[in-house]
């Protein structure tokens, strides 16, 4: 069974994926910014790992634990906000630092959106702090696109996919959201666990467990380089 990382596991996607993962007889990492909304899936034999994606040295520090764990078959960057000015400290820079900090696992997935076709490719100017806001959900979610593509092509022996959950009924999401919130987790389960050769490939973009075409510039080297670069000059470290 596999060893997996999701982050933002307290509530939503993350949970829903969390729980699917156990009963699945997978062995969970579950990260949330404090512990007593973890404590049942701890007492399922979960490991918990805490600290807050919107700050760089409480970020680092998550990494240390997971490193202080073992090593992992697969993490998921599932957590995300969609408003406020720590959108790109939450939805980009978090997930490149664990990527970049985390011992490599086999298998990367990370939570995109239908919304990053609305992104705008575009770097200057950009807050990567949080402290205000300068760009918005749509543009994350291209980021880290392009960000999961960009591993999947540095690094080939890892696989490395991003994933559209769908419009699901969580906190972000809305009550009203027309697509079912299981289903919205199974394709990262399955990018993270099956032996299925689709489930095998690197540097897709899915929806449902199917390919789905994704904002050209998620695909541009250029772009994805650019990326990396002022991702790597903002927190210090690098992906090699």
């Amino acid at each position: 069974m596999a060893r997996i990382l999701v982050t933002g596991a307290t509530q939503g996607l993350g949970r829903i994926t969390a729980e699917e993962l156990l009963a699945g007889g997978h062995h969970v990492v579950a990260h949330g910014r404090g512990t007593g909304r973890l404590d049942d899936l701890a007492a399922r034999g979960a490991d918990v790992v805490i600290g807050d994606l919107a700050d760089l040295e409480q970020t680092r520090d998550i990494a240390e634990q997971v490193n202080d764990l073992g090593l992992l078959d697969a993490v998921i960057h599932n957590a995300g906000v969609m408003t406020g000015p720590t959108i790109l400290a939450v939805n980009v820079v978090a997930p490149y630092l664990l990527t970049a900090l985390i011992d490599p696992p086999a298998r990367l997935v990370y939570l995109s959106s239908g919304m990053h076709r609305g992104g705008r490719a575009e770097l200057t100017g950009l807050d990567w702090s949080g402290t205000r806001p300068t760009a918005s959900y749509s543009d994350s979610k291209l980021m880290v696109t392009a960000l999961a593509a960009a591993v999947a092509r540095r690094w080939p022996r890892v696989r490395s996919n991003a994933v559209d959950p769908g419009w699901v009924p969580t906190r972000m999401g809305g009550a009203g959201a027309p697509d079912d919130l299981r289903e919205g987790a199974l394709t990262q389960v399955w990018l993270a666990t099956s032996d299925d050769p689709e489930a095998l490939r690197s540097g897709g973009y899915w929806h449902h467990r199917r390919h789905d075409d994704r904002h050209p510039a998620a695909a541009d080297e250029d772009f994805q380089d650019r990326l990396l670069d002022a991702l790597a000059e903002h927190t210090g470290v690098r992906l090699t």
